[in-house]
């Protein structure tokens, strides 16, 4: 059974860093695609950012490149949030895709993950 778990979110003052990690257990492999989403109140969950199952291709949304840096080691994600801010405030999502059939592209990361966390709050403080 594919389990995912998040870690490392909380509150923090605008400014301030954090780093998130997810795990993924319960596969005999760890070529897949990953991702990190988040859904603040009232809006759609967004893709942040998002790993190809080579590792080769990285996917970083508009609205974070430059502060936010996704990198894993085999079953591990990371999410490195540098300078967060207020808008950043969300339930964060860790996905893993061992069916492969979610596309991950230097400009695109797909939603269709089958196995998601349960999620880590981050709130950011003005």
């Amino acid at each position: 059974q594919v389990q995912v778990v998040e870690s490392g979110g909380g509150l923090v003052q605008a400014g301030e860093s954090l780093r998130l990690s997810c795990i993924v257990s319960g596969l005999s492999f760890d070529k897949y695609a990953m991702g990190w989403f988040r859904q603040a109140p009232g809006k759609e969950r967004e893709a942040v950012a998002c790993s190809s199952w080579s590792g080769g291709h990285t996917y970083v949304a508009g609205s974070v490149k430059g502060r936010f840096t996704i990198s894993r080691d085999k079953n591990t994600l990371y999410l490195q949030m540098n300078s967060l801010n207020p808008e950043d405030t969300a339930m964060y999502y860790c996905a893993a895709d061992p069916e492969n059939q979610v596309v991950v592209s230097d400009g695109y990361c797909g939603s269709e993950f089958n196995h998601w966390g349960q999620g880590t709050q981050v709130t950011v403080s003005s």
